[in-house]
């Protein structure tokens, strides 16, 4: 494919002297997914064959417009605009959404009197985890599909100079990984928590734009990931909306009252901790955030 644009694997990142060797799972667009298939294009759709909606295409998009306002938060971040791309950016993509899910299945597990009680039963709350990771691989398949295709380069590649704030993945740019998870995860749960939904979506966006503070993404990483997002969460919602038990009433019945759920972040630290390694091959400003990060924590004590 003729490219108008830096390819992702043809180019060194800030720090280093040749292009990338060691991309991070580069056939997992190729794995099997729950609730989407391919199509005969080169594409996905739900499991009825309506095709997903098409990501922009990669020519078309300005990527020196993108990389200006990419360099322009970087120069202007905000001690808070720093938590927020740390807190996301720890560990693998789906670290922040369990416990959101973990916290939603929490707060509507509290029985409440009522016929039916009001509460999720241990059947239910596997089926919630289950159907909501289901959502997020399935969305990481198709993320990876569209990044090893196009092979976008990166910021820190496509300005050789630009150093951000986070370690740079070690994988195509377009389109953001946390930004598709996010979206699909967001449309799930909002599906099995009505009320909650506008705090769901809050945290999707907060963590497609955590990306761009990190310095890692693009904008329209960011923007075109979460429109895919959604749509693969709509069509999860789709296929499962429909299912039934033995007596054909629906298996879920959406938790319409607001129980507000008390997601996080906030906090900006993580639920689950983990002792993560420092390593970074490239450029980054890592240190520095570290130690802010430990500055903060220890403001929370105090």
């Amino acid at each position: 494919m003729k490219t108008k644009y830096p390819r992702w694997s043809k180019t060194p990142y800030n720090g280093e002297e040749k292009p990338p060797r060691n991309p991070e799972e580069p056939l997992a667009g190729t794995w099997p997914l729950f609730f989407l298939k391919r199509d005969d294009h080169g594409w996905f759709s739900d499991l009825k064959g309506k095709p997903l909606p098409k990501v922009k295409n990669p020519n078309a998009i300005d990527w020196q417009a993108e990389l200006k306002v990419v360099e322009r938060t970087a120069k202007r971040l905000t001690r808070e605009q720093e938590r927020i791309a740390v807190y996301w950016g720890t560990g693998a993509v789906t670290k922040q959404w369990t416990p959101i899910i973990d916290r939603l299945i929490d707060t509507y597990t509290i029985f409440r009197v009522g016929i039916p009680p009001t509460s999720i039963s241990s059947p239910r709350a596997a089926r919630i985890l289950a159907i909501t990771q289901a959502a997020i691989q399935d969305a990481l398949v198709v993320c990876w599909e569209v990044k090893y295709r196009y092979d976008v380069a990166r910021p820190v590649q496509q300005n050789p100079n630009f150093v951000p704030l986070l370690c740079t993945p070690r994988h195509p740019s377009y389109i953001s990984g946390h930004a598709i998870v996010s979206g699909a995860a967001a449309e799930v749960l909002s599906y099995f928590f009505p009320a909650e939904a506008d705090r769901l979506q809050e945290l999707a966006l907060e963590n497609g734009v955590s990306r761009l503070y990190a310095g890692v993404h693009f904008p329209i990483d960011i923007s075109e990931g979460l429109r895919i997002g959604k749509a693969i969460g709509r069509a999860v919602i789709k296929e499962i909306r429909k299912e039934v038990n033995a007596d054909g009433q629906p298996v879920d019945v959406p938790f319409t009252e607001d129980r507000n759920a008390q997601l996080p972040p906030p906090p900006y630290h993580q639920i689950i901790p983990f002792d993560f390694e420092d390593v970074c091959q490239s450029a980054s400003k890592g240190v520095r955030v570290r130690d802010r990060l430990k500055e903060y924590m220890r403001s929370l004590k105090s």
